[in-house]
C-alpha cells in the first residue's frame, strides 16, 4: 500500500511501473483518479489502490 497520501505523476510512475504516457492516458478513460492542487496534478494513493484492485479483477 502506498504510503503517501498524494502522489505527482513522475511518483506515480515509479509505483506502477508505467510509462508517463500511459498515466496521462489512463486518467481521461477514467481508470486512474487524480485530483488539481493549482497548476499540479496528484495521483491518491487510493487510486493507485483501486487501479491496482480495477487491474486484478480484470486478469480474473
Amino acid at each position: 500500500m502506498p504510503s503517501k497520501a498524494l502522489y505527482k505523476v513522475s511518483e506515480t510512475m515509479v509505483v506502477l511501473s508505467l510509462s508517463r504516457t500511459v498515466v496521462y492516458e489512463l486518467i481521461p478513460a477514467g481508470r486512474l483518479r487524480t485530483v488539481k492542487e493549482g497548476r499540479t496534478r496528484l495521483v491518491p494513493a487510493a487510486a493507485i489502490a483501486e487501479y491496482v484492485a480495477l487491474l486484478e479483477r480484470e486478469a480474473a
